[in-house]
């Protein structure tokens, strides 16, 4: 059988083996444009202010009234999963979760000194590290916390989501989670296989996860989402396959099917992995055809990237509309409002600017102390840069760049303006990925899983010379 003799006309269409293997590469997943990597030193609290007073005068002269988005780091994790990269803390003492959250308040009143307290926030997110491995009692203080700085939404209007671990949390955690106020919860998955669960050492049974999920679903959250991962030591079409069927009997509201970057390089714990236990190419490929066909033929929409969700989401019926956004969490509802990050490592992203907290908690902490925002990078978006991030962010969210969405300069149309880009475009049309006209660009059905290589035509950092190294061990495979 071939790798897609099993798929349905239109995943067909959406997975194409061949031209997969032809065309996959190392590159950006444009969560932010230009992206993280391009920040630098020079960018600071005072650019971070400069941004922020420049974002406020311009909604007065329009009188709107800018909510904000607000993301929530906490670091620390009880034990280390060997494929992760994100930024986390492996401790077993609690008492450092609040020495941070004492930090974290300091951050918190310097952003509302400069934001003004009392600021609409339509959207909250809490991600790690662990969120979880707060207790209820700290998670109750965080919460009455950004509730006196910060005016929150209603729970029907906003979107207060939380990422979960749930070997952290029982049934009954999850019932007090949504009575504190979330409405929306991401659980991690992984895989349910226990070979591919020890080597990567993350075990957790399906009973366990799956009961979290029924308790979310009895108490009442809006949203629940999954995450798994392809590519994982001892995976394959086989293992893999029982996982998805019970996720999709579980039937969550967002799936999630990461390809796993092996980047030990840049992540020490991946060291821990053995990369012979590792899928080869073609493993992976037909799993990620698995993923396509089981999903798409239970009913999920194929939303971007690797991204699933059912029709009736809020993330589905985004798409539908031309209103999906995209931010640091990928993708969203909301991400079209400034969005403050607090805690170690977070990026913010106000007005025409992009700005990262340092990394390291003995950072963090000196930048409180001394009383200053704890910014140690980020960039200030030259005019160029929001017409590529608006066009990259169309592309990623719609599949269609509409040249009339973008505020090019006066008298310049969109075929002048991305003369380069559109000549760059020619083999990516040839090979039936996408449509060029006069007035735009629409990607095709076959061009959507390779999304990040249409985009990355569009990125003029990458078309830059660059002195730090090979782009190979920057950015993980674009499928």
């Amino acid at each position: 059988m071939s790798d897609d003799a099993a798929l349905p006309h239109t995943e067909l269409e959406l997975f194409d083996a061949a031209l997969i293997r032809q065309l996959t590469l190392n590159g950006p997943r444009y969560t932010s444009y230009p992206t993280a990597d391009r920040f630098h030193g020079g960018f600071g609290s005072a650019e971070y202010q400069a941004a922020l007073a420049s974002l406020d005068a311009h909604a007065a002269a329009s009188a709107e009234s800018l909510a904000l988005s607000l993301y929530v780091h906490i670091p620390f994790c009880a034990s280390l999963c060997y494929y992760c990269g994100c930024n986390k803390i492996i401790t077993q003492e609690h008492g450092k979760a609040a020495e941070y959250l004492s930090y974290l308040y300091r951050e918190i009143d310097l952003q509302t000194g400069l934001l003004g307290r009392g600021r609409s926030v339509d959207q909250l997110h809490f991600g790690g590290g662990t969120p979880t491995y707060l207790t209820d009692q700290q998670m109750d203080e965080l919460l009455a916390t950004l509730r006196q700085h910060f005016a929150f939404a209603s729970d029907e209007a906003g979107e207060f989501s939380i990422e979960v671990d749930p070997r952290t949390v029982s049934p009954e955690r999850i019932g007090v989670l949504r009575r504190q106020g979330f409405n929306r919860l991401s659980l991690g998955v992984q895989d349910f296989d226990p070979a591919v669960q020890l080597a990567v050492n993350r075990v957790q049974s399906p009973e366990q996860t799956l009961a979290v999920l029924a308790a979310a679903r009895e108490v009442g959250f809006r949203s629940v989402s999954v995450d798994l991962i392809y590519g994982l030591p001892l995976q394959s079409v086989a293992s893999f396959g029982p996982t998805l069927d019970r996720i999709i009997a579980a039937r969550p509201d967002r799936v999630a099917v990461y390809n796993y970057a092996h980047m030990p390089n840049l992540f020490k714990s991946q060291k821990l992995i053995k990369e012979a236990d590792l899928p080869d190419g073609e493993t992976r490929l037909a799993m990620l055809g698995l993923c396509i066909g089981k999903l798409t033929g239970a009913g999920y929409v194929y939303i971007g990237m690797d991204h699933f969700a059912l029709p009736e989401d809020d993330l589905a019926r985004s798409r539908e509309v031309g209103k999906l956004q995209r931010n640091f969490q990928g993708y969203s509802t909301h991400a079209d409002a400034p969005m403050v990050a607090l805690g170690v490592s977070a990026i913010s992203a106000v007005g025409a600017s992009y700005s990262q907290n340092e990394k390291t908690l003995s950072a963090y902490y000196e930048r409180l102390d001394q009383g200053v925002l704890p910014i140690a990078r980020g960039i200030a978006l030259t005019a160029d840069d929001l017409i590529r991030r608006s066009a990259i962010n169309r592309l990623m969210c719609n599949f269609i760049l509409d040249y009339d969405d973008l505020a090019l300069p006066d008298g310049v149309t969109g075929p002048e303006y991305f003369a380069a880009e559109l000549e760059r475009l020619q083999p990516l049309e040839a090979l039936g990925l996408l449509c060029v006209g006069s007035r735009g660009v629409r990607v095709r059905m076959r061009g959507r899983l390779l999304i990040r290589n249409i985009c990355m035509v569009f990125d003029q950092y990458l078309h830059q010379p660059r002195v730090e190294g090979p782009q190979v061990l920057r950015y993980s495979r674009t499928i």
